[in-house]
């Protein structure tokens, strides 16, 4: 267990290609996901669909179409269509994460940053994402 370590969360929206299409400001690591996305007051302009995980249970934006996995009901046992569309939801999620992955190919977003510069963080993820868009795209 590594002690005195300060982490930081970012939002991270891509397409089905790996495309990074929005990255949101850093924030600390103890900040919840759907809390980030309320205070951010993320605003589609045309209909969309989002995959989301169990950390944005609540957020609902106008204009889009919601796909989360379905919680097991307590003691009870989800159906094996709910099982299926899980694992759907899940194929579908997992894109974002290997568009996450491309940028944590750079080492400096997954190493700890010691400079104490402001911003500089933002700006490292920032290029970071922009390489691995540039990359995939040439």
């Amino acid at each position: 267990m590594v002690k005195k370590n300060h982490t930081i969360k970012n939002l991270i929206a891509s397409d089905l290609n790996n495309n990074i299409l929005y990255l949101s400001q850093t924030w600390e690591g103890k900040m919840h996901d759907k809390m980030m996305c309320d205070i951010e007051e993320l605003k589609f302009k045309k209909k969309i669909t989002l995959w989301l995980d169990s950390g944005f249970e609540g957020f609902n934006p106008t204009n889009t179409i919601i796909n989360r996995p379905k919680k097991k009901p307590k003691g009870k046992e989800l159906t094996i269509d709910e099982k299926k569309s899980n694992q759907q939801i899940s194929r579908t999620r997992v894109k974002v994460e290997h568009a996450i992955g491309n940028c944590k190919v750079f080492r400096i977003v997954k190493e700890e940053i010691r400079a104490f510069v402001d911003d500089f963080r933002d700006l490292a993820l920032q290029i970071a994402c922009g390489l691995a868009n540039f990359k995939l795209n040439f």
